[in-house]
């Protein structure tokens, strides 16, 4: 159990059987009475919010997420196909499960699945990954200093804004919390 005094973004609860993490939370008082909290929380699983009022002694449910590392290996149609890099066992995971982040698997990038009660809960990337560029258009040397941006379609069919100077077959770096250009890989 958790007080809710000690809440902080990113720390996950459950609610009446689904499992939250906190978004936002801001302690407050009014005159004469003790402090309370407003707190968002978003659901894990269908990605809808939430937002309570906290009185003091309210207590939640803490999760303790278990992770383990696995490498991307291939898709089947809506299954991603990744391995356990310890014991090198196959699990397969819903194109749902990992959301938008399906944009940025390449061949053999490690992800973090965190499971609740061996229940597969949520994904994370690693914070940049390196993606080649497909198509974009043509590149213009001298533009490097010019903040000018064109679109971009990644190997993975992810569209991005990049720099006028990157071509067709560059590598370049991208924030997965953002999906924003950071800087050609060398």
């Amino acid at each position: 159990m958790i007080n809710y005094s000690d809440l902080k973004k990113g720390v996950m609860v459950e609610i009446d059987g689904d499992i939250y993490q906190v978004t936002e939370y801001a302690p407050f008082r009014h005159a004469q009475r003790a402090a309370m909290a407003k707190v968002k929380f978003k659901n894990i699983k269908n990605g809808r919010n939430i937002e309570k009022t906290l009185q003091p002694g309210e207590k939640l449910m803490k999760v303790q997420l278990e992770g383990k590392t696995l490498q991307y290996l291939y898709r089947d149609g809506d299954l991603y196909c990744f391995m356990d890099v310890k014991n090198f066992e196959q699990l397969s995971l819903n194109g749902d499960l990992l959301g938008d982040n399906v944009n940025y698997l390449h061949e053999n990038i490690n992800i973090q699945l965190l499971s609740y009660k061996d229940v597969p809960v949520m994904a994370e990337l690693p914070i940049t990954v390196e993606l080649v560029v497909e198509e974009t258009g043509p590149a213009y040397k001298g533009d490097t200093a010019q903040s000018g941006t064109k679109p971009a379609r990644m190997e993975t069919g992810l569209e991005v804004k990049v720099p006028l100077f990157v071509a067709n077959g560059d590598r370049i770096k991208i924030d997965t919390r953002t999906g924003e250009y950071l800087e050609r890989a060398g």
